[in-house]
């Protein structure tokens, strides 16, 4: 061991050149005297032409790199030093939907469906939960119906329930699997007692005359199509023929939001505070609750006060099947000024402002 701890020796630095072909080194030879013996080491370094080749081949790369960085960071390019985060809201939007659920991203497809000559509208989901674990969109039955008491409710059903039927037509996206709502067909069934079978007619024939197919049904009829059912008490029942029944909420959800990221709707995650009117924000949507106890109808259009401001909440649980129709008539509000459509002005805030109810009838 005392020759490891006494170690001497000279050491020839290393000398080379560059040439035309070849990069060379002379050798480096150490010398290490020590009291059991002397021990030599000596090593030659010699390259040929291929590690100079690769040397600028390497060389060459990065330069072309360093170009290309230099060249994409001009203005007007997409480059940006920090790394994407797809969770972060981009500095500026035109439009900002404010929750993520199935009217949202409804509205959001409607706006960039409705903008085929200009795609310079940039439209912003947000949505607080991620895991859509409490979103009353997936929590919901899905169920379908165009039994209620208000034209504009059997209105908005029948031209959702034709979006449904129709659903490839409007939300397939290209190299992707088609749609599958599981839209199943079957009607609801309604009955009625003595002291509200005349509710029940005067529902009926508003119905039939927005369009409707409803059958009004006898006792003695809904034991013979639903033998299991207790009819004791009833002396009317109402049933739908057509365009009733159940679907996939899951479904028709992330149906609107692939269709709508394909269009170029932007989403994010997290919650609104607060909002700060400024003119780099031109239209907003916001939601503030599931169940509008004033008069169990949704809630649409403009905000009163705030001209930027548009609402579409408080549907007390047929948001989600009128979700198609409701997405598409907002869109009409903000890109057209008014509604095209469907005329669903009575369902504005202004209604409780002045304290007009649109009672609802129906509402299971």
């Amino acid at each position: 061991m005392c020759a490891w701890r006494r170690l001497h020796g000279s050491v020839r630095t290393l000398r080379g050149s560059l040439t035309r072909g070849s990069l060379t080194s002379t050798a480096v030879t150490k010398r290490h005297q020590g009291p059991c013996g002397s021990l030599t080491f000596c090593q030659s370094l010699s390259t040929g032409g291929f590690l100079r080749s690769d040397f600028i081949k390497d060389l060459e790369a990065q330069l072309a790199a360093m170009r290309k960085k230099a060249v994409d960071a001009l203005p007007g390019s997409s480059w940006t030093p920090f790394q994407i985060n797809p969770n972060l809201p981009p500095e500026t939007a035109d439009i900002v939907i404010v929750g993520g659920g199935v009217v949202g991203w409804s509205i959001a497809y409607w706006l960039k469906q409705k903008e085929k000559l200009s795609r310079g509208m940039r439209v912003l989901v947000v949505e607080r939960d991620p895991t859509y674990s409490q979103a009353s969109t997936v929590l919901s039955a899905g169920g379908i119906r165009q039994q209620f008491s208000l034209p504009e409710n059997i209105h908005l059903s029948l031209a959702s329930a034709d979006f449904m039927r129709n659903i490839n037509e409007h939300l397939s996206v290209v190299n992707e699997d088609p749609v599958d709502l599981q839209f199943n067909q079957s009607g609801y069934l309604f009955l009625a007692s003595e002291e509200v079978a005349h509710i029940m007619e005067q529902n009926y024939d508003t119905q039939r005359f927005a369009g409707a197919k409803v059958s009004l049904l006898s006792p003695q009829q809904v034991k013979e199509k639903f033998p299991w059912i207790n009819t004791e008490g009833v002396v009317l029942a109402s049933y739908g023929l057509e365009n009733e029944g159940w679907f996939d909420p899951w479904t028709l959800l992330n149906a609107f939001r692939r269709k709508a990221m394909s269009l170029g709707v932007m989403q994010c995650f997290g919650e609104v505070a607060d909002f700060k009117y400024t003119t780099s924000v031109t239209s907003a949507w916001a939601g503030f609750y599931d169940y509008n106890t004033f008069d169990q109808n949704g809630i649409i259009g403009m905000h009163p006060l705030i001209n930027n401001m548009y609402f579409a909440t408080g549907f007390s649980g047929h948001g989600l099947q009128h979700s198609p129709a409701v997405g598409r008539a907002v869109a009409e509000l903000i890109l057209d000024g008014e509604f095209k459509t469907l005329d669903l002005s009575g369902f504005s805030f202004r209604r409780i402002l002045t304290q007009e109810p649109m009672l609802e009838q129906n509402i299971v």
